[in-house]
């Protein structure tokens, strides 16, 4: 079965793609997620922006706190995945990424 197949799975992705500003963004996470979700979530991102700038796991888990099997599963959807960190890390950076905004995991 594709994953992307399902109705609530396509609604899913229909929500995410109607949001206009960050704020929106915030409320449906918030609305959605545990916080513990939106936690997980956003360690995921921060390690592979941190895989992307080569760098090696110890740095990273010291840098984020995940676990070395967190590290892994990133890094292998991020090497051999669909291609979705690689699409989003740029356009991130363009965006203005920021050290300084980033929340601690």
């Amino acid at each position: 079965m594709d994953l992307f197949s399902h109705r609530g799975t396509d609604l899913l992705v229909r929500a995410f793609l109607s949001l206009e500003t960050e704020e929106e963004c915030r409320a449906l996470l918030e609305d959605l997620l545990t916080t513990r979700e939106v936690l997980d979530l956003s360690q995921r991102l921060l390690v592979a922006r941190l895989l992307d700038r080569q760098m090696v796991y110890s740095e990273i888990v010291r840098e984020t706190g995940a676990s070395s099997a967190t590290i892994s599963r990133v890094n292998r959807c991020y090497t051999y995945g669909a291609g979705g960190y690689t699409t989003i890390l740029p356009r991130i950076a363009e965006a203005g990424d920021s050290e300084a905004e980033e929340p601690t995991p």
